[in-house]
């Protein structure tokens, strides 16, 4: 990988970079086409990190379609395919860490300890090792691109972060990995983060600008979903992940809830009020 990349660089072409940790689904391939779009190369690596994984959690039994995902990254044109083994990324004896101190016990962090610690290694080693110019994530995962993105201004990584949209199914649930594990049921049930945030959504729309009220308001959906679990809702700030009590500078609505036994999460973002003489 490290070769590929100087070869590419020496070339003069702009390589672009898009982690994942395989079971791909089209909210991957939406980060592969605008990285294919911004860039001469696009590298893409397929990687199931253990260390973002809690004791409890899914490692073992986390989607793996490793064959069917080279086929669809090679569909859409990307150059190289970068999966390395676990022992070759987490040489025996290593001791070391990125932590994001502060922002890493927030949202997901605070849920999943350690998980953003995991994260934030694998992440640089795999800037470290593929050197792109251009690395691609998903605003889904709002929490880790908020992480990611002072790591790259704290440690001078040379590595511009792009955020691209949530991609969603036809009623609205986001796409992600985990959502294989849902029954029809669940499947169902699942949507109740969407509807929670559109709650939001529509009474921000309406002028309320009380984060409290909002906060209140996408608990209200939680409540008549009794079989769904809810992890958190807050309003937050998008760069800080600070709890805000006001949206009218804009904010970011993040929930998180178990579904059966599966976690899910989701987000919208709010922008700023347009005041009344603009």
């Amino acid at each position: 990988m490290r070769s590929a990349s100087r070869r590419v660089r020496g070339e003069g072409k702009r390589l672009a970079l898009v982690p994942t940790m395989g079971a791909l689904h089209e909210g991957h391939l939406s980060l592969v086409r605008a990285a294919r779009a911004a860039s001469d190369v696009v590298a893409a690596s397929i990687f199931v990190n253990p260390t973002q994984f809690g004791p409890n959690e899914d490692l073992a039994k986390y989607p793996r379609s490793f064959g069917r995902d080279c086929e669809m990254l090679e569909r859409e044109g990307v150059e190289f395919v970068f999966a390395p083994s676990v022992e070759e990324m987490y040489p025996a004896g290593a001791v070391t860490w990125v932590t994001v101190e502060e922002l890493s016990g927030k949202l997901d962090g605070r849920s999943r300890p350690g998980h953003f610690r995991g994260v934030t290694t694998v992440v640089a080693k795999l800037f470290h090792i593929v050197e792109p110019d251009k690395a691609f994530f998903g605003q889904k995962d709002a929490a880790q691109v908020a992480i990611i993105r002072r790591m790259v201004r704290d440690l001078d990584l040379p590595v511009e972060i792009v955020v691209c949209p949530i991609v969603r199914e036809a009623d609205g649930l986001a796409m992600s990995s985990r959502n294989a594990y849902l029954s029809l049921e669940d499947r169902k049930r699942a949507l109740v983060l969407h509807r929670s945030l559109e709650r939001v959504r529509h009474l921000v729309d309406e002028g309320e600008r009380d984060a409290l009220r909002l906060i209140a308001a996408g608990h209200e959906e939680f409540v008549r979903e009794i079989a769904v679990r809810l992890d958190y809702f807050e309003v937050v700030d998008s760069d800080t992940l600070d709890r805000v009590a006001d949206v009218s500078r804009g904010a970011l609505v993040a929930v998180a809830a178990y579904v059966g036994a599966t976690r899910l999460i989701d987000n919208i973002l709010l922008g700023p009020a347009k005041s009344d003489n603009h």
